[in-house]
């Protein structure tokens, strides 16, 4: 129940101080040698406080039990790690105290105390500070921190006997009282903690933990106000304090003085500040007073919303906690202005911001050399907050002193929420300014924001700044908003500044629906933390900022966030004189009376401020067992606000229902129908994107093959065709060759559902403590009994592991790829046999059994499948091959679950595709494959069949924009079928860019120019030219009129000559180029790479042209019946004739000219031969090449030749799986075969070198796949 019930106001309540042993030592000492001026103790806890205060019923405990988490015990860690002095006072009386999982009690003392705990010799004032906590998932608790003193001697004559008589001296010892809540009501805590102090100023210590519990009791009373216009009011003895809502569910609670950082900064220094963050800088903030610290840093991070600091987030360091300071990546934390030498001289890269001079610094230098705001942006953020009224007494002069504290107090909260509405927009503005635009620069569809079209918008002094801003988290946390489409404030006032065209058409397009990747891709970031995983980062491009500002929007401003006099007030009761269960429930009935006279009153008049009575009332309904009110409360909620309906509260609500409950109910009509709903809803897939987008209907008639991809590609369960052929002979299994289309609404029912269950399985934390940050569990078996225990067994995409019943443990079965057997087996029982499925792992003994009963056929064809496709993804470093395994599984769970035959496992076994590979065709990876092979990757990822990678292109990382800071990693680009174009990031292998369309016909050649140019010439007899920072197509040249074949540059560097160019692929950033073009028809051209205009047009004779290439300053040229060495005038100088012996034509050439040779191979021919450039006439050597058919293609790296060949047709197996297509390693000396590889299941089509480390290979269809290999 307390996962699903929103919180109240306290989370838990928490004493720490000195022990009551070492406050006797210190006594005692101080009366032997005097007493000290200053004395530092080891904080403790002492003892903590948290709800439930009041013991429950019986019989509604047991209703509740089995609905919630349980908390870690408290006092059985505390015996586990403080010595038994430190346990007594901690106990209380009670059998044990329970601490809310996300408090971290080792850290705790150390923040309440962060300048040590001090003994005095004199009385000092309280104080108080703030905290907040962020756990690994990133979730944030806050603290309030009062830290008071007491006399020892009064602690000490209340723990001991005998020590009464000591009066002469006293020595005074801190305590602090740490009130934590989930959300940041730091001044309402403040003043709860103010009230608790006049309380502790009279009581003896011996008595302060029973006020502090009823304290904490009273606070654990209050809810927090729902999302919107309702604040909520109670009184704590002598104040009355007020709970601010939050404006919207995805807003945070503002509930401190945002003017603070305007008293403290300039406003050029806050915006170097709010500069540092938006850029991901580490910053330290300092200050001799540790309050300021949260609430300057809590103040920065609202500044810049909508963005969420994405970053550690430690406002206040201990003293003990400065090494955190060393930590390599960015952060935001805070530090006592005594360690600011200590820091700036001994931490490098520090941005140093000195709250209490109002200083921005760096630890290198008194100066800030980051790149500042755009100016126009901060120009107008400092107009506007020069006319910020930030003096609450400049703001009184004119008025009558208050004689009421709580007309006074409610003078400065209404000033003070007008003066943080006021700042807010002031904020937005300036993040709206920085910002502006970015929409019309997104491609919602392949979700890409367009940076360079933006970049070009912007000025060229504030390049440096977006281009530091653009790579940061807390940037593409906020671009994953806008890609869907979140209608937030920065959206609404963005679009409110639109012209009425951009406004429509942002109205129509609608966010595209998520694949299971993305699905995966959440729940990794809800399990490991990350809000953004790099791939992300690499995949989306830039963001910057509009040039055009609005210095006149104060009435639009005005309506963006919520007005000054928008929010009502509601009064709770007053808290109960006594704290027992009859006295809380006789509280919660007046406050329902009370919430029941609001909803009465505003019934007819504001229906978002009666949705919000609802729900409260719900709430309260629900902390008194009153399900049927609850329901019948939230239900209200649907004519009146469905933003807030509580979803997860009430579909736990009707699982709680009691039999004569649901009886009742069901004589409600309203309830009825609610229960209905979230039954249905229940049953839904929890992902129900964009479907009507496709406009995708199941279908009404049988479906036949090809129908059948195309209806399953539509509804988006997988996109590969040799799967879905699979797919359709499972559930054809033994029928025609058609789907009923019953069978697949079925079928596509099951696996939604079986989708949503993989995708919100609850697993408790002690589990996912033990999982990888990138594993999830994919299916989940029935509870059996295995030979590890009782408990259901889970499959991820790594391993198998049991989860066992009762206490929730983790027990790993095997990882995939160390399973040795899986086989079917029997186990007795009684009279029976029921079949078990038996494990055997490598480097174990013992062989895992399970009795998973029916289920054994179904998970023995997936532990094997999943097992070959480990394999096959080791062996071939590929491990997409671990992800089609796991979809294959996934597609058997759903065959077996939707096919009424009498063996459906027959047709579920269709879908076992690398177990059969497995068996037909068992393949071992040749050693020296294994171990020149690097990595493989899947350009046709998401993609209906496998593309053939017709051209592979490596750019090196380079400088740009000539910006020496500014470094672009070396991309690899990668033309396949039908004219599409995918990037690749060469540093990670991770896909940049998943398709750019360039033209619609096959790309033959592929040239990089300087930095920013990709020449790409395609069939149509079109030069494309990418853009290499837009990855757009936006120049295309025509002046061929035949298939361009082939591109070239040649490179005259002034000092030291002509350089090499090695085939038509290689990467150019010299100045001097001239560059050369070639088509089938014979035709060459000469281009002005900076006018693009053609300076010479050469032509050849011969049966086709099909590449180019410069040496020495000569241009060779390769056609079908011949190779021509030809002067840059156009004549011909040297011509190597096709042998007559030899079928077919030349297929490329190799030409190295310090050694005057030639190598040149044949399209259907398994052989090289090796000319030299004098005696070209005959070949002076033919090299046989083995198990080769016909050589596609070569290139020259180091002293080696590789080359791409295509396998004997007659050797090739019916299995996909088998590599029969070699990338041969040539010795350029002894001209001998070097190595033999083998990496693809279908000729190799181009080969790439990057940089000569790797050679890349790409293949046909069949295969698909780029290979990486390492050059030795």
């Amino acid at each position: 129940m307390a996962d699903h019930l929103p919180p109240v106001l306290l989370e838990a309540c928490v004493v720490l101080g000195a022990s009551s042993d070492k406050l006797s030592e210190v006594y005692q000492a101080m009366n032997s040698n005097g007493s000290p001026e200053h004395l530092l103790l080891d904080p403790e806890v002492l003892y903590i406080l948290a709800p439930p205060f009041v013991s429950r019923p019986r019989a509604e405990s047991e209703a509740v039990r089995p609905h919630g988490k349980r908390r870690r015990s408290f006092l059985q860690k505390k015996r586990k790690q403080l010595p038994p002095a430190a346990a007594s006072p901690i106990q209380g009386g009670r059998e044990e105290a329970s601490v809310p999982k996300d408090i971290d009690l080792m850290a705790l003392p150390q923040l309440c105390f962060p300048g040590g705990l001090q003994v005095t010799n004199e009385q000092k004032d309280e104080q108080f500070h703030f905290l907040v906590f962020t756990d690994v998932f990133g979730n944030k608790t806050h603290g309030v921190v009062m830290q008071c003193y007491r006399p020892i001697l009064e602690g000490t004559s209340a723990l001991q006997e005998g020590v009464g008589a000591l009066k002469s001296s006293k020595l005074f010892s801190a305590y602090s009282f740490c009130v934590i809540s989930k959300y940041p009501y730091f001044t309402a805590l403040k003043d709860c903690l103010s009230c608790l102090l006049i309380q502790l100023r009279t009581c003896h210590l011996s008595d302060m933990e029973e006020k502090v519990k009823e304290f904490a009791a009273k606070l654990a009373l209050v809810p927090i106000p729902p999302p919107g216009r309702l604040h909520l009011m109670f009184t704590l003895c002598p104040l009355t304090i007020v709970l601010p809502s939050r404006e919207d569910k995805d807003h945070p609670v503002i509930d401190l003085d945002l003017h603070l950082p305007f008293f403290c900064f300039r406003p050029q220094q806050l915006l170097q500040g709010l500069s540092c963050l938006l850029q991901e800088q580490r910053v330290v903030l300092f200050s001799a007073d540790w309050a300021r610290l949260t609430l300057v840093a809590e103040s920065f991070l609202l500044f810049l919303q909508p963005l969420s600091w994405q970053q550690p987030y430690v406002p206040v360091l201990a003293r003990g906690m400065l090494d955190f300071l060393m930590a390599p990546t960015a952060f935001l934390m805070g530090c006592h202005l005594s360690h600011f030498e200590e820091v700036a001289s001994e931490t490098d890269d520090l941005v140093l911001i000195n709250i209490d001079n109002g200083s921005v610094s760096t630890s290198c230098s008194e100066t800030l050399g980051l790149p500042e705001i755009p100016p126009a942006a901060a120009d107008c953020f400092t107009k506007r907050s020069q006319t910020l009224q930030i003096n609450f007494d400049l703001s009184q002069c004119n008025r009558a002193s208050c004689t009421d504290i709580s007309e006074q107090r409610a003078q400065r909260r209404a000033w003070q929420h007008k003066l943080n509405l006021d700042i807010q927009r002031i904020t937005l503005e300036l993040i709206v300014n920085i910002f502006r635009d970015v929409s019309n620069h997104l491609n919602y569809e392949h979700r890409v924001f367009n940076s360079e079209e933006f970049l070009k918008t912007r000025e060229p002094s504030e390049q440096l700044f977006y281009k530091q801003v653009l790579e940061t988290h807390i940037f593409h946390s906020f671009l994953k908003d806008r890609l869907h489409r979140k209608m937030d404030n920065f959206a609404r006032m963005e679009l409110s500044t639109r012209s009425e065209i951009h406004r429509m058409k942002a109205m129509v397009e609608v966010p595209r629906r998520r694949t299971m990747q993305e699905i995966q891709a959440r729940r990794k970031s809800s399990i490991s933390g990350s809000a953004t995983s790099k791939r992300l980062g690499m995949s989306l491009p830039d963001l910057g900022h509009d040039n055009t500002l609005s210095f006149q929007r104060n009435t639009m401003l005005s309506r963006i966030i919520m007005s000054d006099s928008a929010a009502s007030v509601f009064r709770l009761p007053d808290f109960p004189a006594s704290l027992s269960f009859c006295s809380v429930q006789s509280y919660y009935r007046k406050l329902i009376q009370l919430l029941g006279k609001a909803i009465f009153s505003v019934q007819k008049e504001d229906s978002m401020l009666l949705a919000r009575f609802y729900y409260l009332r719900g709430f309260i309904n629900t902390l008194c067992w009153r399900r049927l009110d609850a329901l019948g409360d939230f239900q209200n909620l649907n004519k009146t606000d469905t933003a807030i309906f509580p979803t997860q509260l009430v579909t736990w609500l009707v699982d709680s229902l009691h039999r004569d409950e649901r009886q009742q109910a069901d004589r409600r009509p309203e309830l009825k129908r609610l229960i209905l709903r979230v039954e249905t809803d229940n049953e839904k897939p929890s992902v129900q994107p964009d479907d009507h987008v496709k406009k995708f209907e199941l279908p009404r008639k049988h479906l036949h093959q090809e129908e059948f991809v195309r209806c399953v590609q539509e509804c988006g369960i997988v996109k590969d065709v040799a799967t879905i052929h699979r797919l359709f002979d499972a559930l054809t299994n033994g029928q025609p060759k058609q789907v009923d289309p019953k069978l697949f609404r079925v079928f596509y029912t099951f696996w939604k559902e079986t989708e949503a269950e993989a995708q919100d399985f609850n697993l408790p934390s002690e589990v996912i403590e033990h999982l990888d940050n990138s594993e999830c569990v994919y299916k989940l078996s029935s509870c059996v009994k295995t030979s590890l225990g009782v408990g259901k067994i889970a499959m991820t995409q790594k391993r198998l592991v049991l989860l066992t019943v009762g206490r929730q443990a983790f027990l790993e079965i095997t990882k995939f790829r160390d399973i040795q057997e899986v086989k079917i087996a029997t186990a007795p029982f009684l009279l029976l046999r029921i079949p078990s499925l038996r494990i055997q792992t490598s480097g174990r003994v013992e062989v895992f059994e399970a009795n998973l009963k029916t289920e054994t056929e179904l998970w023995n064809l997936v532990v094997k499948e999943m097992w070959a496709g480990r394999k096959m993804a080791d062996l071939h470093k590929d491990p997409q091959y671990i992800t089609e395994a796991l979809t294959n599984v996934l597609l058997m769970d759903a065959v077996m679950g939707c096919l009424q035959t009498q063996r459906p496992i027959i047709a579920a076994s269709k879908l076992a595709y690398f177990d059969k590979i497995k068996h037909e065709a068992p393949m071992m990876v040749p050693k020296t494959t294994s171990e020149t092979l690097k990595h493989r990757i899947n350009p046709s990822l998401g993609l209906a069949e496998p593309q053939t990678v017709h051209v592979l292109l490596y750019t090196p990382g380079q400088l740009t924009c000539n910006d020496s800071k500014s470094v672009m990693n070396p991309k690899l680009w990668v033309a396949l079928s039908g004219g599409k174009v995918v990037v690749f990031d060469a540093a990670s292998w991770s896909m940049l860019q998943d398709c750019i369309q360039v033209g619609a016909s096959q790309l033959n050649c592929m040239l990089g120019l300087v930095q920013e140019q990709v020449w790409i010439g395609s069939q149509d007899s079109v030069i494309y030219i990418l853009d290499t920072h837009s990855m757009s197509c936006n120049k295309q040249l025509t002046e061929h009129r035949q298939e361009v074949t082939g591109l070239t540059v040649d490179l005259r560097d002034q000092h030291n000559g002509y350089r090499d160019v090695i085939l038509s692929r290689q990467h150019v950033n010299l100045i001097n180029q001239q560059t050369y073009s070639c088509s089938c028809d014979g035709t060459i051209l000469q281009w002005d790479t900076a006018s693009l205009k053609v300076k010479r047009q050469l032509h050849l004779s011969c049966e086709r042209l099909s590449s180019i290439q410069i040496y020495d300053g000569t241009l060779w040229c390769c056609g079908g019946d011949c190779i021509v060495e030809m002067k840059k005038s156009g004549t011909p100088q040297r011509r190597v004739e096709l042998l007559d012996e030899v079928p077919g034509s030349f297929s490329s050439f190799i030409v190295i000219p310090e050694r005057g040779q030639v190598w040149t191979g044949w399209a259907n021919s398994g052989e090289l031969c090796l000319w030299h450039t004098n005696n070209h006439t005959r070949p002076s050597k033919r090299i046989s090449l083995p198990s080769c058919s016909g050589v596609t293609c070569m290139i020259r790296v180091k002293d080696q030749i590789w080359v791409g060949c295509r396998g004997r047709s007659g050797i090739e197996g019916p299995c996909d799986g088998q590599l029969r297509n070699q990338v041969l390693v040539m010795d350029a000396e002894s001209h001998a075969v070097a190595k033999e590889l083998q990496a693809h299941s279908d000729s190799i089509q181009t080969l790439c070198s990057a940089e000569d480390r790797y050679v890349l290979s790409g293949s046909a269809c069949r295969d698909g796949k780029i290979a990486i290999w390492k050059v030795e």
